[in-house]
């Protein structure tokens, strides 16, 4: 017991660490006043996105940046969303929409259909984005500037979380929790082993002579995380790769309801630990029952110490993800125990290959 405690505290102490690490660095995306004209293809693949994708086309259509095409990937969709996609593009001059061709075998929905958005492409640079998100104004000129900056080959954004219910606000701040307190963001950039690795498949920023030449989304068709391994292959391949905080630029509503996150997070979860169940009971034990191990020692100095540091996390990786930190650490019980069940359909789902996300078995 004492050994474990030991070690509960020594991974509690080193994620502080790490975050701290995160919030002193900022790694955020930085506005510039600069304006460029490159050509940049804005890349939608959709499907059954009907809720969703208006409000990011009216976002597209209003912001700053002039120099752009948007191609819609209609990606075998059930419900209006092509119609509505037609009808918004014939009224923009370079919004148009396309019917996905029919999934190959060994590829997956979205990565086939980023693959053939980037075949209809002319742009100087490609962006793919999901269909449930908004772009605000400073966006493009912003990361087009930071490509040219740093020289990138592919720049990924975590957009900011839009949460407007309870239920949204016990699963979804997880994705950022996770991240900040694991992760150093700016050694994805920093170091060029290509394990160190992160990306959001929300804003991938692709130079497009080297996303030509390499055929990332082709290289990853049958991954559920692609993004991280795009990342990976990038670094790999020795190029520079960057992951930072969106800073406000692009938001997104990931899901509406409880059950709907729970499913979401479980489809990517245990892919982001390389499929490796031992590690990631591991990880699970020690932030989940480490703490709950600590709390009924009833040592006083042992659970103060304990829950500064834990509230402390919450609220320097909430004020870096633009998050309500109150928020989230009086819900910090009820997000532990949707990781303890995101972790649990994680695993029976992959060892019974009942994975599958928007009708299609992944």
């Amino acid at each position: 017991m004492v050994t474990f405690i030991a070690v509960t505290f020594f991974f509690i102490i080193l994620r502080f660490v790490v975050t701290l690490f995160n919030f002193i660095s900022d790694p955020k995306l930085r506005r510039v006043s600069k304006h460029y004209l490159d050509l940049v293809s804005i890349l939608i693949p959709a499907r059954n996105e009907e809720k969703n994708i208006l409000r990011l086309l009216q976002s597209i259509r209003d912001q700053d940046y002039q120099n752009y095409e948007v191609i819609i990937l209609d990606d075998d969709s059930v419900d209006k969303t092509y119609q509505l996609c037609s009808a918004f593009a014939n009224e923009q001059s370079n919004f148009r929409v396309i019917k996905g061709d029919n999934l190959p075998r060994n590829w997956l929905g979205k990565n086939y259909a980023c693959h053939q958005l980037a075949a209809q492409a002319k742009g100087n640079f490609l962006l793919f984005v999901d269909a449930d998100e908004e772009m605000h104004p400073g966006l493009i000129n912003s990361a087009v500037h930071r490509m040219y900056a740093n020289k990138l080959s592919l720049l990924s954004l975590f957009a900011n979380q839009q949460m407007n219910t309870l239920s949204e606000m016990m699963v979804v701040p997880l994705m950022h929790y996770i991240l900040l307190n694991l992760l150093p963001l700016r050694l994805v950039y920093l170091v060029k082993n290509y394990t160190v690795a992160a990306a959001s498949g929300q804003f991938m920023l692709f130079d497009a002579d080297s996303y030509r030449k390499h055929q990332w989304h082709q290289q990853v068709k049958h991954k559920i995380v692609e993004d991280v391994e795009i990342m990976r292959l990038v670094k790999s391949a020795g190029n520079k790769g960057e992951a930072l905080l969106a800073n406000g630029m692009i938001s997104c509503r990931m899901y509406s309801s409880y059950r709907e996150a729970v499913d979401g997070f479980s489809k990517n979860f245990l892919a982001a630990f390389n499929y490796n169940i031992i590690w990631f009971l591991i990880y699970i034990v020690f932030i989940i029952g480490g703490p709950m191990i600590i709390l009924m020692t009833l040592n006083f100095a042992f659970v103060f110490f304990m829950v500064g540091l834990i509230v402390l996390t919450r609220v320097m990786i909430s004020l870096a993800a633009g998050q309500n930190a109150w928020y989230n650490i009086i819900l910090h019980p009820a997000q532990m125990f949707s990781l303890a069940l995101v972790a649990f359909l994680a695993i029976q789902r992959h060892l019974t290959k009942t994975i599958t996300w928007k009708g299609r078995k992944i």
